[in-house]
């Protein structure tokens, strides 16, 4: 069992680096990739503790992108060192999300909340601050019962309190991370919001331009729509990848480690893709 797409408390994840990699020992999966939200901070921790426990861990990022469409997020898999590249993107991206966090506080204040952003930061030091990290406070606060009902009331794309952010060139994200020793994967297609339409022609323009690997199966989707994107990219030419988008049970209650789409444990067959194309 693998899983190429995890969270940790480097940005909007309940478990430390050393904590995620114990998890996944004791889950008995043999590879993870730690790909924390445009940030690198939690690697080197996680790269000791997977080898004390002899776990192979595939050193990731996971980039947000500009979009005329839902989200798209890239991911930066089979990392080897951080390019200057890479490091001047992520920190203009940590910038962006500073601004758009400062304008939700803003709205949250509008709205009656009283908080402030040095708050949260006490909370959750040393970590990437996202719309997460404002859920919790609401539920802490009294607001919301749950983190989910702090997004459906709150805090999601078209609610009163979000506010968009500005993400990463795709090109230039693409050439960060292979500057980095690292391959480009798109992650849950399905969140870029493009009809059946028009995905498979988004989609080859990705591949022409860089982006090597699709994030095909992940708990976001159907099972019938992993399926269904499996085959559209090996008709492309991407190989596959497969993750649980794993942030932590108080976090993601209904997402687990080493499963994805439909509750499945992700088989290491999604794992000879991105190992032929770094080499390993």
């Amino acid at each position: 069992m693998i899983d190429l797409h995890v969270h940790t408390t480097a940005s909007d994840g309940q478990y430390t680096p050393t904590q995620i990699v114990e998890k996944a020992v004791e889950k008995h999966l043999s590879v993870m990739a730690i790909t924390d939200h445009d940030t690198v901070a939690g690697l080197e921790e996680g790269k000791k503790a997977a080898k004390k426990c002899g776990l192979t861990l595939i050193s990731g990022v996971e980039l947000n992108i500009n979009s005329p469409t839902g989200e798209f997020h890239l991911l930066g898999l089979g990392l080897k060192e951080i390019s200057d590249s890479l490091k001047g993107l992520l920190s203009e991206l940590v910038k962006n999300r500073d601004l758009r966090n400062t304008r939700i506080i803003e709205n949250m204040r509008a709205g009656g909340v009283d908080i402030t952003l040095e708050e949260i930061q006490q909370d959750f030091p040393d970590t990437v601050i996202g719309r997460p990290h404002f859920a919790f406070e609401l539920v802490k606060k009294g607001v919301v019962k749950t983190r989910q009902q702090a997004f459906d009331q709150y805090l999601a794309k078209g609610r009163k309190w979000f506010a968009e952010r500005v993400g990463s060139n795709l090109d230039e994200a693409i050439v960060a991370i292979k500057d980095s020793g690292g391959i480009p994967v798109i992650a849950h297609p399905m969140s870029l919001y493009l009809s059946w339409g028009r995905l498979p022609d988004a989609l080859q323009n990705f591949f022409d331009r860089g982006v090597m690997g699709l994030e095909a199966f992940h708990p976001g989707a159907r099972v019938t729509e992993c399926l269904r994107l499996e085959e559209l990219a090996e008709k492309i030419g991407y190989f596959v990848t497969a993750g649980s988008d794993f942030h932590g049970e108080k976090i993601r209650g209904d997402r687990k480690l080493g499963h994805t789409c439909g509750g499945k444990k992700i088989d290491e067959k999604y794992f000879e893709g991105l190992k032929n194309a770094l080499n390993m």
